[in-house]
C-alpha cells in the first residue's frame, strides 16, 4: 500500500530541519520533532488565493535583491492584547537558513 501523501510531506520537512517524524498515536504531540522545533505539518489542496498574492507579493518584492521574502500576517486580539504575528517563509529557505548557523 502506497504511503499517504501526508507521511511523505512530514518525513520530507524532517529531514530538512534535521527533525524527526513522529508516529501518529493518538497523544498530544508535534507531527516533527527537530532540536529546536516542535512541527505541525499541514496539507493542503489549495490555500486561500489572497494569501498566495501576499506570498507572491513579498517574492517578487525581493526578486533581483539579496533580500529573502517574508510574509508577516497580524491578526488583532483585541484591546489591550497582543496581536497575533505569524511569519511565512518557504520552507526551503528557512532550512537553509538554519543551516548556515
Amino acid at each position: 500500500m502506497a504511503e499517504a501523501a501526508w507521511k511523505r510531506h512530514e518525513r520530507e520537512v524532517a529531514r530538512l530541519l534535521g527533525g524527526r517524524r513522529q508516529p501518529n498515536t493518538g497523544r498530544r504531540s508535534a507531527d516533527v520533532l527537530a532540536p529546536r522545533w516542535a512541527i505541525e505539518v499541514k496539507l493542503r489542496r489549495q490555500l486561500p488565493l489572497w494569501l498566495l498574492e501576499a506570498i507572491a507579493q513579498a517574492e517578487a518584492a525581493a526578486r533581483g535583491t539579496e533580500r529573502l521574502p517574508l510574509l508577516v500576517l497580524v491578526v488583532p486580539q483585541g484591546r489591550g492584547r497582543r496581536p497575533l504575528r505569524l511569519a511565512i517563509i518557504r520552507l526551503e529557505t528557512l532550512a537553509q537558513l538554519l543551516n548556515e548557523h
